[in-house]
């Protein structure tokens, strides 16, 4: 008889820890790498994104994400899907974790671990480009490696800027550049398709921390902002080809593959990290199921401890 596959929710966010979930990643980059594969459907503007996952001693995953951009206007969640976690050793479904959750925990301890070896341990001026749940997540992971860190937020709405700017503790920017000029940290969230971070208001030791750009269509930060920084990525596999943050320099020769400096896993080399304190650094996140795999198997674990 087979054992029914556990749900992993909500109620497990209490016994989580964003320090805790860096190292399950870095640990889970120190294994084999991982068998991906991918599907990506789009219509207009809605996005179908199915991603799977399989790593030798953790098992294989399965996440499927629908991103539909009008739903907020229908009182719906613009990102939804449905995640499925299987036994490395039989193959059984062991656990169904709840996509929001999963997407939450990876999306942001994802850009924290790049944060965490790149950017510089005194940094505690962020600035969140975007005022979604992305950039909510984003401020609650931040303020668990920086102590002491200071929120500013710009988005095109300054009425979801100012939700956010409250909820958090934090300010609201009145104008982008003057954000992005003072910060230490800078991180975008946002489904722009056009760049909105331009390279000429960067200052010597920022971190970039770019996640919102998922289609070949999407750019946050313009070619300058690319040419500035030294250029770091979670994984190539899953970026390079296919992220128009990358992609489309890379094809009219402003970048070329060769300037990714490093992926995670690198980072027992010890070339994911930081040159000197005067360098920019920026780092895309990609996102890939491998990450959700390495994150959905520490939620579970965390699930049976309590």
């Amino acid at each position: 008889m087979t054992t029914p596959p556990i749900s992993v929710g909500p109620e497990v966010e209490g016994a989580l820890d964003w320090l805790a979930l860096t190292d399950a990643l870095i640990a889970g980059h120190a294994r084999p790498r991982a068998e991906l594969a991918d599907v990506f459907l789009t219509r207009g503007g809605d996005t179908l994104l199915s991603r799977a996952a399989m790593i030798d001693g953790l098992g294989s995953l399965v996440k499927t994400a629908t991103v539909f951009p009008d739903n907020p206007a229908r009182g719906l969640a613009a990102v939804n899907g449905a995640a499925s976690l299987f036994d490395d050793a039989t193959g059984l479904l062991e656990a169904l974790v709840d996509f929001h959750l999963l997407t939450k925990w990876k999306t942001a301890g994802d850009s924290l671990l790049a944060a965490r070896l790149l950017a510089r341990p005194e940094s505690r001026a962020i600035t969140l480009v975007g005022a979604g749940t992305v950039a909510r997540s984003m401020a609650e992971a931040y303020a668990r490696v920086f102590p002491g860190a200071r929120f500013t937020v710009w988005s095109r709405t300054e009425a979801s800027a100012r939700t956010l700017a409250d909820a958090i503790g934090g300010t609201v920017a009145p104008d982008l550049e003057g954000a992005v000029r003072q910060a230490d940290i800078v991180c975008t969230a946002t489904i722009s398709r056009v760049p909105l971070v331009c390279g000429d208001w960067l200052q010597p030791g920022q971190h970039l921390d770019l996640i919102g750009a998922f289609r070949a269509d999407m750019r946050e930060v313009d070619d300058t902002a690319l040419r500035r920084a030294r250029i770091f990525v979670d994984s190539r596999e899953t970026t390079i080809a296919h992220i128009g943050e990358l992609k489309d320099p890379i094809a009219r020769g402003v970048i070329g593959a060769h300037d990714i400096v490093a992926d995670f896993h690198d980072i027992a080399s010890g070339r994911f990290a930081r040159g000197g304190p005067d360098e920019i650094t920026l780092a895309k996140n990609g996102g890939g199921a491998h990450l959700d795999l390495m994150t959905a198997r520490y939620l579970l674990e965390r699930a049976q401890e309590g």
